[in-house]
């Protein structure tokens, strides 16, 4: 089956995740960064996930899942170790049409988990499709050293230009290409000269002044 990568905008909208353990914790996690109202249900949770509670960025009901759960929930991760519970869990979440993974039960899921590289706002997702979850963690890894933090600050530059080109309102193709040869590799590699530069007259004035 032919997947269809999409990045989801989940800015307050309303996220379910039964089992709060060490794996539980982790998806948390990541739903809490991408800016989820998070509702987690489970009977007993890690220290963070009590932590995350305490401080009102989660909402936590001790107690075990109960399908009134699903109520206005735009998706659920099932993070629990029962085959009947992970079952029941994804049979509920289809008849209401609610998006559910259960973690490691890739049968059981409308969306796995890529494997994720992060530079302020760009992203690399890497999914085997639950087949090989360690080649897709390999794969980030690889990306990880080939694209380092420095693309962070790039990618934000890059946006500010775009931003500055669109309000000039020139000719479309202009801009196309304009925004093209800005994001060249040639570019990049001048704006890692200019950063080392920058970086090296730094340490210059620093050793100077300690003299």
């Amino acid at each position: 089956m032919s997947l269809f990568p999409i990045f989801l905008k989940l800015d307050g909208r309303s996220c379910l995740v039964v089992g709060a353990g060490s794996i539980g914790e982790s998806k948390i996690d990541g739903l809490i960064e991408a800016g989820g109202a998070v509702h987690v249900v489970a009977p007993r949770a890690t220290p963070a996930v009590e932590r995350w509670a305490q401080a009102g960025v989660i909402r936590w009901s001790p107690r075990p899942f109960e399908p009134a759960d699903l109520n206005d929930v735009f998706l659920i991760v099932a993070a629990v170790s029962s085959p009947g519970l992970s079952d029941w869990i994804y049979r509920e979440a289809q008849q209401r049409r609610i998006l559910c993974n259960v973690v490691d039960d890739p049968p059981h899921c409308d969306f796995y988990y890529p494997s994720v590289v992060r530079r302020g706002d760009l992203q690399f997702a890497v999914s085997t499709a639950g087949q090989s979850p360690a080649l897709a963690q390999r794969l980030r890894r690889e990306l990880e050293e080939q694209f380092g933090p420095e693309y962070a600050e790039w990618v934000r530059r890059l946006g500010c230009a775009r931003r500055g080109l669109y309000r000039r309102g020139m000719d479309p193709e202009h801009r196309r290409g304009l925004l093209h040869r800005l994001a060249s590799r040639e570019r990049f590699d001048i704006y890692l000269q200019r950063n080392r530069a920058r970086e090296g007259k730094g340490i210059s004035a620093g050793i100077g002044h300690e003299r």
